[in-house]
Order: structure tokens, then sequence, then C-alpha cells
């Protein structure tokens, strides 16, 4: 049997992606998540007080669910969202510990098939680890 988290063709976030998605929450797969970096598609006339406070992008689903989209890669993020230009980056796990809300999900490489979506309770319990 070959180990999932060997495959070289991919970041070690999207193979601990991957192990998540096809495996469930593993525990070595979810701290890899957590302590790397995302990006956050950004809005191109985004203006705010303080350059280094990250914006959330928040979209809402034709069912009402709130989500923020991140993403392991730039060539992800312009597959699933073509007309965003600007992104920021951002530690998944610093995003889980300071998540905002108990109605916003998360959604990680939305459009592949490593996609990952968390409600607020599995952003908090998964990746806000004291350990990264």
């Amino acid at each position: 049997m070959t180990d999932p988290l060997s495959d070289s063709g991919a970041s070690a976030v999207q193979q601990a992606l991957r192990v998540v998605v096809e495996q469930g929450a593993d525990d070595a797969a979810l701290r890899t998540l957590a302590g790397s970096e995302v990006l956050l598609p950004a809005n191109m006339d985004a203006v705010g007080p303080d350059p280094k406070a990250i914006s959330l992008p928040v979209y809402e689903l034709d069912d009402g669910t709130e989500v923020v989209p991140v993403f392991t890669t730039q060539t992800r993020m312009e597959e699933a969202m073509p007309r965003v230009g600007r992104h920021r980056s951002a530690l998944l796990g610093a995003l889980a510990h300071g998540w905002p809300s108990e109605q916003l999900s998360l959604v990680i490489d939305a459009g592949t098939p490593e996609e990952l979506a968390l409600t607020a309770r599995g952003v908090k319990e998964l990746l806000d680890r004291d350990d990264i």
C-alpha cells in the first residue's frame, strides 16, 4: 500500500487535504493543514484602516450558507475564481483561531477533488491548534 502523503505531484498541504477528504480527520494531516499558508481571494479595491488586517471574503450560496473560500495554490484559486486577481496569504490555523462567526463555513480548494467544506464548529475543532 502506498502512503498518500508521499505523492510527489502535490504540495504537502494538498496531500494533507487529500488525506482528510479521503480518510477523515487524520491528526497529522490536520496539523499540516493548520500550519499551512492558504490564499484568500481579495477585493481589487479593498481599503481598510490596517493593511495587515485580513478581511475574509464571504460568499453566500444558493441555500443561504455563508462560506469563506481559501486555496492552497494560486492556480487552484484562479481555476475556481478566474475574475479574482488578488489574494492575501494567511496561516490556516491562525484563521481558525480567530474564526469570527458560528454561521460562517470554510471551503478549502473549492471545485477540486480535494475540496473540503467545514462548518464553523469543524474549523475550530479541527484546525484551531495550540501546537502550530
